[in-house]
Order: structure tokens, then sequence, then C-alpha cells
């Protein structure tokens, strides 16, 4: 019975004999106990430690939005999640007669304007980059956020992308070459918002899943506005003068809840083999099955 207290002996004796600057460098612990029941780690399999309410709820830190966030609901299927392509008249756009032409061109597979599968032109379908501000927009999962002395950086779990808002004082640039997320530039409008103007976006993105279409002229303001310790949240403005007569709101406070420092962001790819195999499968049949009902 003696040997079974021998390592843990060995352990405690090592561990007092280190210098005491070295303990002094290990990552301090959040305050409070932490609630391990609602998650848990994939590789490990260890509870992964979230926030106390009482944590949570704390006074949020002055001009910090950093670290990995989920949002409540991200997913977005009908269109932008403040403004879904329903049906609803308070959920019509406010299209110029240019953007309900660029609008017919779109074929969606949801929303009031859906078709089947294998006939949708939605570019995301075929792996292409969903860009800004569709990113924000259609299947926004777990985001990281990363401050450096003269950037911010998100990392978006959809795709697995990043993109960079400059924080060096730049000024936004007058028609750049068109990227698939723009170009972003970021500013702190007070302690707890942070907001990105995005301009330079290529026009062959969509704003969202339903296809609602945006000109090269488009510019997208995000706001970031840390509410408390634990809660974040995103409101996306679309300005866009060209497809629409006045600016709307896509995301009105979206919430976001703090993860902790150590969770396991997984990966959500767009696989052209999987796509290809799911057509066969699903797609075309049913394409084929509604054609020959008509």
């Amino acid at each position: 019975m003696a040997k079974s207290f021998i390592l843990p002996t060995i352990f405690v004796i090592v561990l007092s004999a280190l210098p005491i600057a070295s303990r002094s460098q290990t990552p301090p612990v959040r305050p409070g106990p932490p609630n391990l029941a609602p998650a848990v780690d994939g590789w490990t399999h260890k509870p992964v430690p979230y926030l106390t309410r009482a944590q949570s709820e704390a006074a949020a830190p002055k001009r910090d939005i950093f670290g990995i966030w989920n949002p409540s609901n991200g997913i977005q299927a009908l269109g932008a999640g403040s403004m879904p392509e329903d049906g609803k008249p308070e959920h019509q756009l406010p299209y110029t007669s240019l953007g309900l032409e660029k609008l017919k061109l779109t074929k969606p597979s949801n929303g009031v304007r859906s078709v089947l599968p294998a006939e949708t032109n939605d570019p995301v379908v075929a792996c292409d980059p969903q860009g800004m501000p569709r990113e924000d927009l259609y299947e926004l999962r777990t985001t990281q956020i990363i401050g450096r002395a003269s950037s911010v950086m998100i990392l978006y779990e959809f795709g697995k992308v990043w993109r960079v808002a400059w924080t060096d004082g730049r000024k936004v640039p007058q028609n750049p070459e068109p990227r698939w997320f723009g170009y972003s530039v970021g500013r702190w409008e007070d302690d707890f918002t942070f907001v990105i103007e995005t301009t330079g976006i290529s026009e062959k993105t969509w704003i969202d899943r339903a296809g609602r279409p945006h000109s090269s002229d488009v510019r997208v303001e995000e706001r970031f506005h840390r509410v408390s310790y634990g809660t974040m949240e995103l409101t996306v403005i679309i300005s866009d003068p060209q497809m629409y007569t006045k600016p709307w709101v896509a995301l009105n406070k979206l919430p976001f809840r703090l993860l902790p420092e150590d969770f396991d962001v997984t990966e959500m790819m767009c696989s052209p083999s999987e796509i290809a195999e799911y057509n066969k499968l699903v797609g075309e049949p049913a394409s084929i099955r509604d054609n020959e009902g008509k």
C-alpha cells in the first residue's frame, strides 16, 4: 500500500522545487468555479469549462472583443437573419430597379424563390468562397477573434477561412481591387464597440443564402459590441446605392457566447467530391422526379 504514495510525493517535491518565476508564468485561471457540464472536448474527452452565469454577466473588459465566440443562431438558411426571404412584407428589401433585375438572375435553393438543388446557381454550392458579407449571413459558426498591434484577425469555422481588419489608422481605400472578402478597416467607436467597414467586395459573391445581389459599390459595416464579459453582439448594415434605395440591417445584435480558450473549433469545409456525390444521390434524382411530375 505504501508504494501508491511514491509518485504523488515525488511530484509534489519536484513542483515545490521549481523557481517561483517559472510557476508565475502559468496562464491565470478564470475566477470562480467552472461549470463543467455543457460540453466535452472531442480530443481528450475531458470536460471543457464554460463560464458560470456570474462570470458571463460580469463587466466587459474595455477595448477587448478577443476570444472564441459562438453565435446563438448563425445558420440563416432563408437569408440574412434580420431580413429573411420568407415572403413577409416587412422583410422586403428596398431594391432599386437594377437591384430587382439582378435579383432575378440568382437562383437560390432556399427561401420563397427556391429552385431544385440541381438548378441553383449559388456560387457557394460550387465551393466558391462565401466572401463578405455572406460569411456573417450564412452558416456563421464558431468564430475566433485575435488582436494584433496593427490589425484584428477573424477566423471562421465555416470554410475554415480568415480575414483581416486593419487598425493602424489607414482609411478605407477608394476603388480597391475586388476581393472575395473585400478590404476591411476597423476602429474602436467606444470602449466596448468595435466597428469594421469593408469595401472592394467581388461581385461574384451573393449577400446571403437567399441570393440578394450587390454591386462593386457595396459597403458593409459590422458592429461588434461587448455587452458583458461573456456576451457579445454583432450588427451588420448593408449600403449599396446601386442595388438598394437605402441602407438596411442584415443582422441586429446577434448574440455570441464566449467559449473557453482551449475550445477545439472543428472544421466545416466545402468538398467538391462530396457535393458531386450528394447531387448524384439526392439533388439530381429529386430534380428529375419534380420535372416529371409537372
